[in-house]
């Protein structure tokens, strides 16, 4: 499965969570400090809430697309670079509270978007794990992304 992203920065956590559980009819699927998501089945969406600085208005963070393999985000990272769009790839990353492989490229507004997948959750690795995938350091990365 598939699914668009759209990470917010948001002023109030709590509030909007509470607007975006009201919005989609939904609970968050993560919720951590200073971090929310929410696996919205319909319309199909990971959106993605950082908190930001209180004084500010929400702004965009980030774009990106939920794919279900490395393998997809191998073949995107392919397709992009024939593509002639310039790519940076991340493997075994710590990012929102889960172990992550992902490709970024950037919009002609600069618009960052990233095609990503899932490995693990934080709160399923372990501390035996090297790296990245330490569940500490995965924890500790919730506004990398």
């Amino acid at each position: 499965m598939s699914r668009v992203q759209l990470a917010l920065r948001v002023p109030d956590l709590s509030a909007s969570v509470a607007f975006y559980t009201k919005l989609f009819g939904v609970e968050p699927a993560k919720l951590r400090d200073g971090y929310a998501n929410f696996a919205i089945t319909e319309p199909p969406l990971k959106l993605v809430l950082i908190e930001g600085e209180a004084d500010a208005a929400t702004r965009m963070d980030h774009l990106g697309v939920e794919v279900g393999s490395t393998q997809a985000v191998h073949a995107a990272t392919t397709r992009l670079s024939a593509a002639g769009l310039v790519t940076a790839e991340e493997s075994d990353t710590a990012c929102c509270y889960a172990l992550q492989d992902k490709v970024w490229v950037h919009g002609p507004g600069q618009e960052p978007w990233e095609v990503y997948v899932v490995k693990g959750d934080a709160d399923t690795l372990t501390k035996q794990s090297a790296g990245p995938a330490d569940a500490e350091e995965a924890a500790d990365a919730a506004g990398c992304c």
